[in-house]
């Protein structure tokens, strides 16, 4: 899946500095900059400033962070594809720049369903080339019917990923027991919706209805929170509840009610995967 999708950016990328698409400036966009496709800054029902992604049968779109950061909050609303959006992903991600088989990455897919059937959210996390951590969830709300929030927070101990501000999973960093936790080098984030029929929708078995093109998917309200390891931002210190503490209570609860009601994919619990040996280790530690 990661693979696919950094296939893609690879050749949609050398597209974009050849077009030399300029930069989207003011407001929303003061942060980001659109990179290919039919993707666009657009003024939404609310009067709010949006980017909106589209995708089609000739392309797919994408945006970027203008900086890259190491050890941030990433804050973002979307709105996602209506209808019948079968064989869509819409991404929200973290990748560092550099060879794909040593690259770190923190991930959100939204995989896209039939009409009146739920969206999959996707949550990955690679350390040096090595994926494979996957968990999926479903909502209890309709995330194409409205704006909700999707945060990632990075630090030096853990990865958590939030949405509408409720905790649905955390990876901490047990590199100490072998485990990989991209720790090193600094991430740019990326949006991007594409066509993956091939996997995205109950395994590949259902397609995408190009007759319901175009796709489109809804941005807004981002926020990027750069927290190093050595600087002493006011956001960032323990006082801001998020960075270097452990979970309080009401967090820890709300993770477990997510597990129990939402998660219905988690790579520690596959048994089709660990036919010759335990799953990794750090599956027992958390």
């Amino acid at each position: 899946m990661g693979q696919a999708r950094a296939q893609l950016l690879a050749s949609l990328a050398a597209i974009y500095l050849i077009l030399a698409i300029p930069h989207v400036t003011g407001g929303l966009t003061d942060d980001l900059e659109i990179m290919w496709g039919n993707a666009k800054v657009v003024t939404d029902s609310s009067g709010q400033q949006a980017i909106a992604l589209t995708l089609d049968r000739s392309t797919s779109s994408a945006f970027r962070s203008k900086k890259t950061c190491q050890f941030c909050r990433i804050d973002v609303e979307i709105k996602l594809v209506p209808g019948n959006s079968a064989g869509t992903v819409t991404t929200f991600y973290m990748i560092t720049e550099g060879a794909w088989q040593y690259h770190d990455e923190i991930d959100i897919e939204f995989l896209g369903n039939s009409t009146g059937q739920p969206y999959t959210m996707h949550t990955n996390m690679y350390a040096r080339g090595q994926g494979g951590r996957e968990k999926q969830y479903k909502f209890d709300f309709d995330p194409t019917q409205d704006y909700h929030k999707y945060t990632i927070i990075w630090n030096k101990d853990w990865i958590l990923f939030l949405v509408d501000d409720k905790l649905y999973r955390q990876i901490k960093n047990n590199q100490m027991y072998g485990a990989p936790y991209p720790y090193y080098y600094p991430m740019r984030v990326y949006a991007t919706i594409w066509n993956a029929d091939n996997w995205a929708t109950q395994g590949g078995q259902v397609k995408t209805d190009w007759s319901q093109a175009p796709f489109t998917a809804y941005f807004r309200n981002y926020r990027a929170i750069s927290c190093p390891q050595y600087e002493n931002n006011p956001l960032c210190l323990p006082a801001s509840g998020w960075f270097n503490q452990e979970l309080d209570e009401s967090r820890k609860q709300q993770m477990t009610q997510v597990d129990s009601n939402n998660k219905i994919y988690d790579y520690c619990k596959d048994p089709k995967r660990y036919k010759n040996g335990p799953p990794p280790r750090e599956c027992g530690l958390n």
